[in-house]
């Protein structure tokens, strides 16, 4: 057997930020440090950080007063920010910034007297957070149904934003059905997902005609993860989610020449290598790293943190 690597694969610039944002905390502030849900939905990086001292919880109300707390990676609602700010906890935000932007976007077209409709899906810590940015006016979608049965007060005042972590087709049907239903429908300036997600679709897409079966690295509470392995499969090829290597079964290989390997946003590379180890174990003979895009994004530490060392 061989196995191609798509290239880019793994941490994206949001989710190396989020996990320095926990380490750099610890360093400077010392255990515990309180995490607001998952700090990125990856079960080995949670394990690690709470190793090192950090404390998760579902809501601000198990952080002791006084206490330290990173907000996760998805971002809040503006009540978990008063929240916060009311108990007086010294607060980190980890939100990504590509994230942060669709916030921005919202208070925007509020502003400007629009009705906002969030393509995402419902219970995902992101939909949450954007759509608490608001206590009125925004309207949930998940599906072109959704659109369909949409109810606003003037379809001439109706503008869009997506998760950030959506199927690129996916969202596209959704924003079509969108456009047909509200001819005018304004939309954010620059396209809401976000240039990790695109990348690593685009590479699945890349990789999945060249291969028998496709290992999608990533935890299976990852959005972005679980639309890789959408992707492999809307092109026919069998595609499977793994937490670890310990979750491989050997009869997936039976018959299959080439494996295409990938892992999400929020999966670290030590995953990838210890599930290539366990490929060889089983018969891989080779591993290809297929051409991709090199990405160079940075995001800036929050005040406080940025001169720590981590």
């Amino acid at each position: 057997m061989e196995v191609l690597l798509a290239q880019p694969r793994g941490f994206c610039a949001g989710v190396d930020r989020a996990i320095e944002i926990v380490e750099r905390a610890l360093v400077t502030h010392g255990a515990p440090i309180y995490v607001r849900h998952e700090i990125v939905h990856n079960t080995y990086v949670v394990n690690d950080l709470r190793a090192k001292g950090a404390v998760f919880v579902r809501e601000l109300d198990e952080v002791p007063a006084g206490g330290t707390v990173v907000c996760s990676a998805h971002g809040v609602s503006k009540a978990v920010q008063q929240e916060a700010a009311s108990r007086s906890l010294r607060v980190f935000d980890a939100t990504c910034p590509l994230v942060t932007k669709v916030h921005v976007e919202v208070s925007k077209m509020h502003a400007a007297g629009y009705e906002i409709v969030m393509i995402g899906h419902e219970g995902h810590p992101e939909v949450e957070g954007t759509m608490g940015q608001l206590t009125a006016g925004m309207h949930l979608v998940e599906t072109i149904a959704d659109v369909d049965k949409l109810q606003v007060r003037d379809p001439e005042r109706v503008a869009y934003v997506t998760q950030t972590t959506l199927s690129l087709d996916d969202a596209a049907a959704i924003i079509e059905a969108l456009k047909r239903r509200f001819p005018n429908i304004a939309e954010p300036k620059r396209a809401d997902i976000c240039y990790a997600t695109q990348n690593r679709q685009d590479a699945v897409k890349f990789m999945a005609p060249q291969v028998d079966i496709v290992i999608v690295v990533g935890s299976p509470n990852s959005s972005n993860s679980n639309r890789l392995r959408e992707v492999a499969e809307r092109f026919g090829v069998p595609a499977f989610l793994v937490d670890t290597a310990a979750q491989l079964d050997p009869v997936w290989f039976e018959g299959r020449r080439r494996i295409g390997v990938t892992a999400g946003a929020s999966a670290p590379e030590v995953l990838v290598e210890e599930l290539l180890s366990a490929l060889k174990a089983m018969g891989a003979g080779s591993v290809r790293a297929l051409e991709g895009v090199t990405e160079d994004v940075v995001f800036p530490m929050p005040k406080g943190l940025s001169r720590v060392a981590a």
